[in-house]
């Protein structure tokens, strides 16, 4: 990994794919250990969840279900704390076992107003897994179940994270040295 620069920014590499993969597999195994017995439906939070979601659930030894939304916080390399829906949920999760799928949770502001609509729809109860964790910039009370990597508060890109559309497509994640 060398470092790169992406349109204005600059970046250095901070996590390689090889320990990407080892995160997911840990919770790929707590999962399917918890749901031995269940069909577990697996929401998967777009853009930037979308590697993250594909390699997890290639490791789920469950029949499974998934689906996907859209939803939409950052500007640039900021958090605007202002959630907007581009694409929600259209199938019936009612009874079922939910299991939220995020790239990165770092204030918690998105995850927090999706819990709200994701439990309007009446799932028997709901889990939260991300693949990152920025425990530094978290402000919210919830729980979240399943987390391959905790995180400082930097600006990442890499494996479906970006920086205004691009960097997406990185196997490896880069941080921000501007």
């Amino acid at each position: 990994m060398n470092d790169l620069t992406v349109l204005d920014k600059k970046f250095r590499p901070f996590i390689g794919a090889e320990r990407i993969d080892k995160a997911v597999e840990l919770m790929a195994e707590k999962i399917n250990a918890d749901y031995a017995d269940e069909n577990p439906f697996f929401i998967a939070i777009l853009n930037g969840s979308f590697m993250f979601a594909s390699d997890l659930l290639k490791k789920i030894k469950r029949p499974c279900n998934i689906s996907f939304v859209k939803l939409s916080s950052y500007q640039g390399t900021k958090s605007t704390e202002n959630v907007t829906t581009l694409i929600g949920i259209n199938e019936n999760i009612e009874g079922r076992r939910v299991i939220i799928l995020e790239d990165i949770i770092d204030t918690g502001i998105t995850l927090s107003n999706f819990l709200e609509v994701i439990k309007a729809h009446k799932p028997k109860d709901v889990r939260l897994a991300t693949c990152l964790f920025k425990p530094n910039a978290f402000q919210k009370a919830y729980k979240i179940d399943y987390v391959g990597m905790e995180i400082p508060n930097d600006f990442i890109i890499g494996y479906g994270l970006d920086y205004n559309g691009y960097g997406r497509n990185l196997p490896d994640i880069y941080k921000i040295t501007e």
